[in-house]
């Protein structure tokens, strides 16, 4: 044994060593490409650059720093999802989009607690108007409306409500395209036992345990209501956020994906998901290469993970982490192998797709 070395665990000791104590090395011996720029100029269709997510200080400190970022990794555009209303509309696209012209998209949020009131609907389809006029080029639509959002009854307020659909028809009106983030990953739903795959997170973050089905609906239920929000609204352009909220279930979005044509979906914060299924999302791929776009849901931003999103993307890399530097991957205990895309889809990943969908 060198020294400095850890000794050894006992047998009986190994048996009882606790799962959040074991960190496995891998001692595959395998290529590790290093992709400096995107393949083609990438807009990045999911990020963070406002208030909301950092306890109202912004995310990002030094803009400028971040267009270096960006400059460096050939990162074209960013769409900052953090406009909310009102006044935090113009703050943030002051700060981004009128500072920096076409690096930046900032998208609005809605109140969706103002559908409790009688004039909810016409409250909210205000909000959109002046939050266009205000600069807002898309709509940001949380996952709380369907898990805590609720009614005057008290009741969950579901993306299927008749009320949510007059309003997000009102936004394709608009000419503003909504990015929907619906539910959460599937474990997330389940019950907390030894099965459950995401326990290592759930552990750090507890309030994202959805799985009582007294408080909140089961996860095919939210999926049903995404389903039916965009069936609803076929006028309006729909991102669904992290792959339609169904990483790891590709046939249910790839079902979607065939039945409307308004809908395209962003891989913002599903590498750990897709990257342990690189062929099964490829073939999704092959069937619908106009309705993937390049998002990374990374804030702050940073070179380093822009970066790993490319060696996913262009590389044949396998089994890599995701998350480097992580002693516990957080989103699950594997690893990821990259996609290898062409060229042609490639470049519609990055950026033609995301052209089409933002109205740019």
């Amino acid at each position: 044994m060198t020294e400095n070395a850890t000794p050894p665990l006992s047998w009986e000791q190994l048996r009882r060593l606790p799962v959040l104590d074991w960190h496995p090395v891998s001692q595959l011996r395998l290529p590790a490409t290093e992709v400096e720029r995107a393949a083609f100029p990438a807009i990045d269709v999911h990020n963070h650059l406002g208030r909301w997510l950092s306890d109202g200080e912004w995310m990002i400190e030094d803009p400028d720093a971040l267009i270096a970022i960006m400059d460096a990794c050939g990162v074209e555009t960013i769409v900052n999802l953090d406009g909310m209303w009102g006044e935090e509309v113009t703050a943030n696209v002051e700060r981004y989009d009128r500072a920096y012209p076409g690096r930046f998209l900032t998208f609005c949020q809605l109140d969706w607690a103002e559908l409790a009131s009688d004039d909810g609907v016409e409250r909210l389809r205000a909000s959109l108007d002046d939050s266009a006029t205000r600069g807002a080029r898309g709509v940001k639509v949380w996952k709380n409306l369907g898990l805590t959002i609720r009614d005057s009854d008290g009741a969950l307020i579901l993306p299927d409500d008749p009320r949510v659909i007059a309003v997000l028809q009102h936004a394709g009106s608009l000419g503003l395209p909504v990015l929907i983030h619906t539910a959460d990953p599937k474990a997330f739903f389940e019950p907390l036992d030894a099965h459950n795959e995401r326990i290592d997170e759930l552990m750090q973050m507890k309030e994202w345990w959805f799985g009582d089905r007294s408080v909140h609906p089961s996860f095919d239920r939210l999926m049903l209501t995404h389903r039916r929000l965009v069936e609803a609204c076929p006028g309006t352009r729909f991102i669904g956020a992290h792959v339609g909220g169904a990483a790891e279930d590709l046939y249910l979005v790839e079902a979607l994906l065939d039945d409307c044509p308004n809908y395209t979906v962003d891989i913002g914060g599903r590498m750990a998901e897709l990257g342990r299924q690189p062929r099964r999302f490829t073939r999704l791929l092959e069937r619908h290469p106009d309705r993937v776009l390049f998002g990374t849901d990374i804030y702050p931003a940073s070179a380093e993970q822009f970066r790993l999103h490319f060696r996913f993307l262009e590389t044949r890399d396998e089994a890599f982490e995701y998350a480097p530097g992580e002693p516990v991957p957080p989103q699950g205990r594997w690893t990821v192998s990259a996609l290898g895309l062409p060229a042609d889809v490639l470049e519609r990943v990055y950026r033609t797709n995301a052209l089409r969908v933002l109205g740019l």
